[in-house]
């Protein structure tokens, strides 16, 4: 904990760089730095498994029931 006070900026450089920084106290870990986007990406993907229909389109996927199709055979008179 002493050390993280003391070389922050060094260790904001590594969570923007994508790096997970682990904070210990006494040997134990008591908190992380993340990026933003790393954070942001939490943040999607709890949203995602907190919505029904979109857990659902991620089990079908799994399951190997979707279907999917080049954007080419849109056809652009549809819309």
């Amino acid at each position: 904990m002493t050390q993280a006070q003391s070389t922050l900026p060094r260790l904001v450089r590594e969570a923007e760089s994508g790096e997970l920084v682990g904070i210990t106290r006494r040997d134990e870990t008591v908190a992380y730095l993340v990026s933003r986007e790393h954070l942001e990406a939490i943040v999607e993907t709890m949203e995602l498994l907190a919505n029904l229909r979109a857990r659902k389109a991620i089990a079908a996927h799994r399951a190997g029931r979707t279907r999917f199709f080049p954007l080419s055979a849109i056809d652009d008179r549809d819309e």
